[in-house]
């Protein structure tokens, strides 16, 4: 090939870390870094706004590609941040003595909330063993029998009153177990007989009958009288008790509402206890009995049962946690979230309390952080619109899905809803944040914190020895090898072959994270104490072999010429072009014949890509663009009036991207002007309406896999590749490339015009506008503009002659 061409020095193809110049000899030695996260000043500030601000609304959705590590960086910010927050309180359930049905929230001191579980427990048992023996107590008993000789002192002279008045009126006064009975009596004070009863004249009975209703009068007296008696003797005996139980509590108490005093809801909880106790005494009075309730497979005694509602139900539990707490949530579901009401069956029925209500992560990161995947949590409808509507209220409430949604009415206990303070921090792509800000309007004034993550970072001399650091944090964190010079080597300049910029660091954390855990596998293998520059290269080539099946395949099927490509040769309107290819994590670039034919037409360029819908949008513009080419650098004179057709041949997928529009370029080009292509010659950039070349992406695998097929079929000195003068610094070649540029058996050609490009691959000069519009002659141009005039000529005559035939047929 003509060596007037510009071509990329070899030194140029790819960016080289020397070992030598890293001022350490493994990251074992270096100290920690700085800053745990590396090039992320953008994404650090706004978490660090967003946490900063705790007004409602500023939660913070992190923004970045997949392996950039967003729950990490989320993590670090957070959590290093969290530690100087104060610790939220505990929070407890305890029965509701108004409302039973709707327990009651405690706020604790943090740490205090097992304590409070514990001295409950420890109460209630105090308060069972002191009321026993006060109540068994012979002061207690002698009280108790001093109040019941009274009533029977009263009750005693109340019958005896009754039995004297029915003496003097000649009846006798009986009590039995039935109760008292008034019946006639005989001078000797004997019970009259039936006998005697009927030898009576009606005169008398008349008057035993007056006497006796006037007597029956006066026994109901008395027995109202005893009753009232026994009522005041049952007032009297309840308030001895509730006086005696309640200094009892008051004093068992007392410890406790001093403990607690700073908890104004605890003291309250306290005082309400005491009430409660001293009005349901005989729950402590009971005796244990023998015979036991059933709940599922244990026994629980009846008096247990109603003791229970004096448990304290420690929700929250605080006692271990430093600072704010932070809490990563992997399966967001609505009980995960909010937590759940438990049940037990209780004699073939559902039964719950307060003590079987059970968080979810709102209420373990409550007063601190929740880091969650938005796409996890997006999956969840029912979660999402839960914590939205969470997050406006400020409160979390613990309710049951299917009575939530209606789908049964089993009655269940409604728990007070704890109050929200939390910072939600989302993580997930860019592309789903601007879903959500667009098409979900309470997300723009929940999450108005967007930390974008950057995906690559400037490389500098600080930059790199960062990035060493970093390395060794990780291999300390993982308890993996150390890699020494040659190793970090090696993997910043994977780094550069991930962003496709000689100039750049790639910051996705998790692809280099993977790969120093298999470049430690094969480090492992061989048995050496760190981590070599040749084990990573091993990892980065059995990671390409792994995925590169399909790679592979092709390329047998180009070696086979099943899939025609030629690599030497000139033909006219016949060009290669490279395309990258991606099957989910490998991509690689494939060479493609790409055809052009011309003829009289005024369809214009016609993509067969896109007439048989197997192109995107983006290709289609990139064909428009080429019509806009012809008419800018030939339609001075004519109209262009051709139809030209474009094809990618043997592609049997759908083609996108604009990276191939210079390739179609020149082979139209050269199908118009009638003039070889050499075909060893492939083609990647697109080009603008002006012939300007511009740059596109994957140029390293695009190099590398026209590389391989000229390799296969012979390399003869001449082969090469036209790319973006642009895409020089995106070159990461392998060495082999460029051992062969080196010798001259490969070239790479960088171009910013079309007319350069043109020139490299038929060897004819395209030629430079005149000021009539026209081209010199003997240049392609030239050839190029003399046959669109010769085929706009032939339009236009068979126009002419169309119409007079059409002028004829009318005539006759």
């Amino acid at each position: 090939m003509d060596k007037r061409f510009k071509e990329v020095p070899a030194e140029e193809l790819r960016a080289y870390i020397d070992p030598e110049s890293l001022p350490f000899e493994n990251t074992a030695s270096l100290d920690p870094p700085k800053e745990k996260i590396l090039g992320q000043l953008r994404a650090g500030d706004a978490i660090k706004f967003g946490m900063g601000m705790k007004e409602n609304g500023y939660h913070i959705f992190i923004a970045g590609p997949p392996k950039a590590g967003l729950t990490y960086t989320a993590r670090t910010y957070i959590e290093e941040q969290a530690r100087k927050e104060p610790t939220p309180p505990d929070w407890c359930y305890v029965h509701n003595f108004k409302e039973p049905d709707k327990p009651k929230c405690l706020r604790v001191s943090p740490g205090r909330g097992k304590e409070l579980k514990k001295d409950m427990k420890e109460l209630i048992q105090e308060v069972q063993k002191r009321l026993s023996e006060v109540f068994d107590s012979e002061d207690y008993s002698a009280r108790e029998k001093e109040a019941e000789k009274g009533f029977e002192e009263q009750r005693r002279k109340i019958i005896d009153n009754l039995s004297k008045i029915a003496k003097e009126q000649g009846f006798l006064l009986q009590i039995s177990q039935v109760g008292m009975v008034i019946i006639p009596a005989t001078e000797e004070g004997q019970p009259l007989s039936q006998e005697n009863l009927a030898e009576l004249s009606d005169k008398e009975k008349q008057r035993l009958k007056e006497k006796s209703d006037a007597l029956q009068e006066k026994m109901k007296e008395a027995v109202k009288n005893i009753r009232d008696a026994e009522a005041k003797l049952k007032e009297k005996k309840s308030e001895l008790e509730k006086e005696v139980a309640s200094y009892v509590v008051s004093q068992l108490l007392e410890p406790y509402l001093e403990k607690y005093k700073q908890d104004k809801e605890v003291v309250d909880y306290l005082k309400m206890v005491q009430e409660d106790i001293i009005e349901n005494l005989a729950d402590f009075r009971k005796k244990e009995e023998s015979s036991q309730q059933h709940v599922l497979q244990f026994p629980v005694p009846q008096k247990e049962m109603a003791l229970r509602r004096y448990g304290v139900n420690v929700l929250i539990d605080n006692s271990e946690t430093r600072g704010a707490p932070v809490v990563i949530e992997s399966n967001p579901i609505y009980p995960n979230l909010f937590g759940t009401i438990e049940r037990q069956a209780w004699f073939g029925a559902l039964f719950t309390d307060f003590t079987m209500i059970k968080p979810g992560v709102l209420h373990k990161a409550n007063g601190g952080y929740l880091i969650m995947k938005a796409l996890d949590l997006l999956r969840w409808y029912l979660s999402w619109e839960a914590l939205k509507r969470a997050l406006r209220d400020r409160e979390i409430r613990i309710e049951d899905l299917g009575e939530l949604y209606g789908l049964f009415s089993t009655r269940t206990i409604r728990p007070e809803p704890i109050p929200l303070n939390i910072k939600i921090v989302l993580t997930g792509d860019p592309y789903l944040f601007e879903l959500l800000y667009l098409f979900d309007d309470r997300f723009q004034k929940l999450f108005k914190v967007k930390a974008h993550m950057d995906d690559r970072i400037d490389r500098k001399e600080d930059t790199v020895l960062q990035s060493a650091q970093m390395i060794g944090n990780y291999c300390n964190e993982q308890h993996i090898r150390h890699l020494d010079k040659s190793g970090v080597a090696r993997v910043l300049e994977y780094s550069m072959e991930r962003t496709e910029d000689r100039e750049k660091l790639t910051l996705e954390l998790g692809d280099i994270s993977d790969l120093l855990k298999e470049a430690n596998y094969f480090a492992g293998l061989d048995g050496t104490e760190f981590i070599q520059g040749k084990h990573v290269e091993q990892a980065i080539q059995k990671r390409i072999f792994r995925s590169n099946l399909v790679e592979e395949r092709i390329k047998e099927l180009v070696e086979k010429d099943i899939f025609w490509i030629d690599t030497d040769g000139y033909k006219v309107g016949q060009i290669n072009g490279i395309s990258i290819l991606m099957t989910g994590d490998h991509e690689f670039g494939k060479p493609n014949r790409i055809t052009a034919t011309v003829s009289v037409g005024r369809e214009g360029v016609v993509a067969i890509e896109r007439e048989s819908k197997m192109s995107g949008n983006i290709h289609t513009k990139g064909v428009m663009i080429l019509t806009s080419f012809l008419k800018e650098r030939f339609a001075y004179n004519k109209p262009i009036s051709l139809t030209a057709s474009l094809c990618f041949e043997q592609s049997y997928g759908l083609v996108e991207g604009d990276s191939a529009s210079s390739t179609e370029l020149f082979a139209l080009l050269s199908a118009l002007a009638e003039v070889p292509i050499y075909q060893g010659i492939a083609v990647t950039g697109s080009v603008s309406q002006k012939g300007e070349i511009q740059p596109v992406g994957g140029v390293t695998r695009k190099v590398e896999a026209f590389f391989d097929i000229c390799k296969h079929k012979g390399l003869n000195g001449r082969q090469g590749v036209i790319i973006p003068e642009k895409n020089i610094q995106n070159l990461m070649l392998k060495q082999e490339v460029i051992d062969k540029v080196k010798e001259g058996m490969f070239h790479i050609w960088p171009i910013s015009t079309v007319e350069e490009g043109i020139e490299i691959l038929t060897g004819m000069e395209a030629g430079t506008r005149q000021a009539d519009g026209g081209y010199p002659e003997g240049t392609l141009f030239r050839k190029v503009d003399e046959r669109l005039t010769k085929l706009a000529e032939i339009v236009k005559k068979f126009a002419k002659e169309t119409e007079g035939q059409k002028s004829s047929n009318q005539e006759e």
